[in-house]
């Protein structure tokens, strides 16, 4: 296993580096373009992109300062022509010994192959001596160079281009802002809804039940009959309104939480859903209430689109912490191509995860699976 990895190693700096090398290349041509801050921008993230995927190293997305991409495109070019020239030679050289080596005799005999250290092949002495040599030597600094060679070069990328602290907290701030104003939205949104049900709802039908007691209060010496269905009607009116009433506060914090924790509310909802589903919960320990509530919305608004856009067999929820962080996944084996756009929900999701500032992270490719990612932060 430890031979097969480096060998993908190797092929992952060759290419890196013969990439990095074209990308050198077409800098000059394309320096008026890269004049724009906008377009340098876009290079020098795309540089740094692949420099995390070689190194193995997660780049977060943060908005690369123009001071930053101009100080990085010199630095790119002076270690990037160098690296990837030693690439290409080496290569082209290894190609050319393994060509000549058995091939020898068909060059010309007044302008014989040469190998790299500039000695004639003439016969198969020498081609079977020097060549293999060659080849030996070549593979050689393939094989331990490369990758020290495009790991420097991809070090140097991310070191650049990596925001400062001072960065870093001008985006915390912006991020938290930009967060703090969708949550009043969010709130004003969700204030206004409980006051529309209740009184386009509980508030109608309390109206309603006043209405009809009083009817009944003065109708109570002569007409009993009447008196009677009017309390039946009440009584038929105080259940709808008390379950109406029920169903708002469910929305506010969901009674099973209290009643259950989380791990039994999840339960709860995995056991109705749309689609059989499966339910696996790690070790939770505490988890802080409003952590509970998004958590219980996100499964339940995950599986709720498994039913109705997934055209899922089958769905799997995971729960699970880590020191902190409070992980909740919902999978599912649909048709994939889930659009935050259309309706689906995830948007409340990672509205409401935002709240918190936790994450949401949606893989949803065409022709599916779809995989939703929950993490909420469970201690500050």
């Amino acid at each position: 296993m430890r031979e097969g990895e480096d060998r993908a190693r190797v092929w992952w700096a060759t290419g890196y580096l013969l990439g990095t090398l074209a990308s050198v290349v077409l800098t000059v041509p394309l320096l008026p373009l890269l004049g724009h801050p906008a377009v340098l921008r876009r290079w020098a993230a795309w540089h740094e992109r692949r420099a995390g995927r070689l190194c193995r190293v997660a780049v977060p997305t943060h908005r690369i300062r123009p001071r930053r991409a101009l100080g990085w495109l010199p630095a790119h070019l002076a270690i990037g022509l160098p690296a990837g020239a030693v690439a290409l030679v080496c290569l082209g050289n290894l190609l050319l010994a393994a060509v000549v080596t058995p091939l020898w005799w068909a060059f010309p005999v007044g302008d014989p192959a040469r190998l790299v250290v500039e000695v004639p092949v003439t016969g198969w002495a020498t081609a079977l001596t020097l060549g293999p040599v060659q080849v030996a030597g070549l593979a050689a600094v393939a094989y331990w160079g490369f990758p020290r060679l495009a790991t420097a070069h991809a070090r140097v990328c991310l070191a650049v281009l990596a925001p400062s602290a001072a960065e870093r907290l001008a985006d915390r701030i912006a991020v938290l802002t930009r967060t703090r104003a969708d949550v009043l939205e969010a709130h004003g949104a969700e204030l206004r809804r409980i006051e529309r049900d209740l009184h386009d709802g509980t508030q109608a039908r309390l109206v309603t039940i006043a209405i009809r007691l009083a009817v009944a209060r003065d109708r109570l010496p002569g007409d009993p009959e009447a008196v009677a269905e009017l309390l039946r009607e009440a009584h038929e009116g105080t259940e709808e309104a008390m379950t109406e009433l029920r169903e708002v506060i469910r929305t506010i914090y969901p009674p099973v939480l209290a009643d259950q924790g989380l791990a039994g509310a999840l339960r709860t909802v995995v056991a109705r859903s749309g689609v059989p589903a499966e339910l696996e919960v790690g070790e939770l320990a505490e988890v802080p209430v409003a952590v509970q509530a998004v958590a219980y919305f996100a499964v339940t608004e995950g599986l709720s689109n498994v039913a109705r856009h997934g055209r899922a067999d089958r769905a799997l929820v995971r729960v699970s912490r880590q020191d902190n962080l409070l992980r909740v996944t919902v999978v599912d084996d649909g048709i994939g191509g889930a659009d935050e756009r259309g309706g689906s929900g995830l948007a409340g999701i990672r509205r409401r995860a935002a709240a918190l500032d936790g994450a949401v992270t949606v893989r949803s490719p065409a022709g599916g699976p779809t995989e939703i990612t929950v993490e909420l932060p469970c201690g500050w």
